[in-house]
């Protein structure tokens, strides 16, 4: 760890902490107060959504019919994505005319968006076409984040209201989330990123000559884009030489700012975030990072200002803060080490006027192990999925931390709406701990604690562990699960556990070495990208719905305080314990071993 990772991190926190509290109190005035006066010039615009939609926004929805509602626009959303791969070769704005996307592949596409993953099993520049980008991929971007902040502040009042049958109206929490928070916020960034070069364009592809020719070997794929397998179900390489490029085109900014600000993490080309046209410069990498942790962490506080008590919300920032901060210090320190799987050969991985040093496999030389061990920690503790290295190429315990973060559940900042629903559900399950501790029914801003809300958390933290440990066993034992792995052993055990666990915490970031567009690989990941999210969600919302029947208690001599550093450990403390400890045998099986096999290959040094 250097001097530079750290004058990194204080600097990025620095401006971090800065703007959120004041895009906090910004976000829970633009959805709350009907009267805002900075919100009045968009009035218009959402009493006309309003009216094109038949909505009531003056009535309010009971946790069913909350529930009921978000299942049915998400599974509206994904017919109209699925449609549009499987149309875009007869539909306009394709210059490069890109045939049907494959059914297995845009179904997993379809779920992979609306869920707020952005798995990608595809290179979106020689893939999708500019419409399907913005209509589809685009959108989704914008309204799967706008789904998940629906979701936490309907739990949100279930905390505060009292003896209430509703919850808030869906329609009208995701249309003033999208149309006053994210729509000006992701425009603002989007310029930013186009002031550093990243490109905004509808122009066809280009083709540039190179300096000499190159040769390399690539996957074979079939008319379809699938991967061509041989007669034992791997697939198969071809050496291709070439002394020309095609530089691919498209509208990457506006696509770039609201996939980092929703947490999305969809990349307009398969490199993503390491691409040039994506990131140019270490200003968009900083100013990429901040868009991914600037929601959730604003969250944070406007949770403090609708509970009446800003210290609520910042104990709970506090404890996303301190398990982040730990966690990226452990990436930095495992990846200015040099790794070692590539000991004893001539690798030079110390650092010099001419290099970063480190681990420098996988990393883009403008950015170095500093920014990418910070990239890959930020990324992971979002559920954000973008990435500028290969976390397939970090070191065992370097690539551990972002599968572990993956695993706590998505809460250590965590997506848009989802990292803080998620950290909630912890903090009721701390409350319910302390108060065996003492004897004592466990209270939560003044909400009794009780049966059915310990059922609720209960679901919400074992649905994730359930699919990822299961979805993992049935790809190592199913023979076309193991044909995508490129790397056998520790390793790509590691690979197939790091996209299960991607996909049902709704991360999107993947271990590069699995071939993970086949049939089998599309259907397995869905299935466990749908159920990590509305699984959540739909106890979550329930657990608002029982919160806000009830009367809130007045605080007495017994009541434990939940906004003094001993809830701060204590909720760190569930958070890690419970998250972590369910999958231990899984890690021990992957990057545990890898690392072990790595210091016994140095002589045990």
């Amino acid at each position: 760890m250097t001097a530079q990772f750290m004058g990194l991190l204080a600097l990025f926190l620095a401006i971090l902490l800065a703007i959120a509290p004041v895009l906090g109190r910004y976000l829970w005035r633009a959805v709350e107060d009907r009267q805002y006066a900075l919100t009045a010039w968009g009035r218009p615009v959402e009493r006309l959504i309003y009216r094109a939609g038949g909505i009531r926004a003056d009535t309010e929805m009971g946790w069913k019919q909350y529930a009921v509602a978000v299942l049915a626009f998400n599974l509206l959303g994904a017919v109209v994505v699925y449609g549009l791969q499987r149309l875009q070769g007869v539909l306009p704005l394709n210059p490069q005319g890109f045939g049907a996307v494959s059914p297995d592949s845009a179904f997993n596409t379809a779920v992979s968006f609306i869920t707020n993953t952005n798995w990608q099993g595809y290179a979106g520049e020689s893939t999708m076409s500019y419409l399907t980008q913005m209509l589809g991929l685009a959108v989704q971007n914008f309204v799967s984040a706008a789904t998940g902040i629906a979701v936490v502040l309907a739990l949100i009042r279930g905390f505060v209201r009292q003896k209430a049958a509703a919850i808030g109206n869906f329609w009208v929490d995701m249309t003033r989330t999208t149309l006053y928070v994210l729509l000006p916020v992701a425009t603002a960034i989007a310029v930013a990123l186009v002031s550093q070069g990243v490109i905004q364009n509808f122009d066809a592809y280009k083709e540039a000559s190179m300096v000499s020719a190159v040769e390399y070997s690539a996957p074979a794929t079939d008319a379809t884009g699938q991967p061509v397998l041989d007669s034992q179900g791997r697939p198969v390489v071809k050496v291709v030489k070439t002394d020309k490029q095609i530089l691919a085109m498209g509208p990457v900014a506006s696509q770039e700012a609201i996939k980092m600000l929703g947490t999305n993490g969809g990349g307009f080309f398969n490199a993503n975030s390491a691409h040039p046209f994506e990131n140019p410069t270490a200003l968009a990498n900083l100013i990429e990072m901040l868009a991914i942790f600037l929601i959730p962490a604003a969250l944070c506080f406007a949770f403090g200002e609708m509970a009446g008590d800003r210290r609520q919300g910042i104990a709970v920032l506090a404890s996303m803060m301190a398990i982040f901060i730990a966690m990226a210090c452990v990436a930095a320190l495992a990846e200015h080490r040099a790794n070692p799987a590539l000991a004893g050969l001539p690798v030079d991985s110390v650092a010099s006027a001419l290099q970063a040093g480190g681990n420098m496999e996988g990393k883009e030389t403008r950015f170095g192990p500093a920014a990418s061990a910070l990239f890959a920690t930020v990324t992971t503790a979002a559920s954000c999925g973008a990435v500028n290295a290969m976390h397939d190429s970090f070191t065992a315990i370097g690539g551990m931390v972002p599968l572990l973060l993956i695993q706590l559940g998505e809460v250590v900042f965590g997506g848009v709406g989802s990292g803080l629903y998620g950290m909630l559900v912890y903090a009721v399950l701390a409350v319910f701990i302390a108060g065996l501790m003492i004897g004592r029914t466990p209270e939560y801003l003044g909400k009794k604690i009780e049966a059915c809300e310990m059922k609720m958390a209960a679901v919400v933290i074992l649905v994730t562990p359930l699919l990822v440990l299961l979805g993992t066993s049935v790809a190592v034992m199913a023979d076309a699960g193991r044909a995508g792995v490129l790397n056998p052993g520790t390793h790509g055990f590691s690979e197939i556990l790091y996209a299960l666990s991607s996909a049902a915490n709704n991360n999107g970031s993947a271990f590069a070495g699995l071939s993970a567009n086949t049939p089998f690989y599309n259907t397995l990941l869905a299935v466990a990208m749908w159920f990590g999210r509305f699984w959540i969600i739909i106890p979550v919302l329930a657990m608002a719905g029982t919160l806000a029947a009830k009367p809130r208690m007045p605080a007495s001599a017994g009541t434990m305080p939940t906004h003094g550093p001993l809830f701060v450990v204590l909720l760190v403390g569930t958070v890690l314990l419970v998250g972590a400890l369910t999958y231990v045998p899984a890690l021990a099986l992957g990057p545990v071993a890898e690392q072990l096999q790595g210091v016994v290959a140095q002589g045990g040094n």
